[in-house]
């Protein structure tokens, strides 16, 4: 049986990482939903980076808590999608793009961010500092659990983001057809993750993350190992 204090350091460390990146992902898709004139998510309370309004509580906190406990590998984890009415953007194929691209880009952006600020944290706090690992292994985490968020949301599969970007492109006809495999869209996410299909997305993750960190580390002239 695992030591309970490693369970609650692990659990510690990666929840708040966790939880900033879904809220602000969510927060994004109601940012860009209100720039082209929907303001349904504004109307809900969800324009905001108040985490509360944006957890759901068994996927946001939950199921996450119980992957972690477990540690059996298998870690996965949701917010309350923000409600949106694409009937209402001024332009509805580019609203639609950006809305649904919204959360997967500032995903992109904080993992980037979190990289120079992983290498800007081992450069100026001494190791000798009492936290200084568990920061460092947040920052770890919170590079790689935004990837995770930006390529997986890009899955084309209903109710994915993916899927709305996919839709920004299609006809009417064509968006009809498309969305019948809404109905099966749970089974096949089921599908692909006990299968351990969604595993090949681990290799542009890992990539996109030693990549960041590379630039970081570049870019800030640090040429130390981590």
């Amino acid at each position: 049986m695992e030591d309970f204090a490693a369970v609650i350091q692990r659990i510690s460390i990666i929840m708040p990482t966790l939880l900033v990146a879904l809220v602000v992902h969510e927060y994004a898709h109601a940012w860009m939903a209100k720039r082209f004139g929907d303001s349904t998510a504004d109307w809900s309370g969800r324009l905001t980076l108040n985490p509360t309004v944006h957890m759901d509580l068994f996927g946001t906190i939950l199921f996450p808590i119980i992957c972690l406990v477990f540690n059996s590998g298998f870690f996965f984890a949701w917010a309350k999608p923000v409600p949106i009415n694409p009937s209402r953007f001024r332009n509805y194929r580019k609203g639609l793009f950006w809305v649904s691209s919204a959360g997967v880009i500032i995903n992109f952006f904080l993992g980037f961010i979190a990289a120079f600020l992983l290498i800007l944290f081992i450069q100026y706090v001494p190791s000798s500092f009492g936290l200084y690992s568990a920061f460092k292994e947040m920052l770890h985490y919170f590079i790689m659990i935004n990837f995770v968020l930006a390529i997986f949301n890009l899955i084309p599969i209903p109710p994915l983001d993916g899927s709305n970007i996919v839709l920004s492109f299609l006809s009417h006809a064509a968006s009809q057809k498309y969305m019948m495999i809404q109905a099966y869209s749970f089974y096949i996410l089921l599908f692909l993750m006990f299968s351990g299909a969604l595993r090949v997305i681990s290799y542009p993750i890992y990539a996109l993350s030693n990549f960041a960190i590379f630039l970081a580390a570049s870019v800030l002239n640090f040429a130390s190992p981590l």
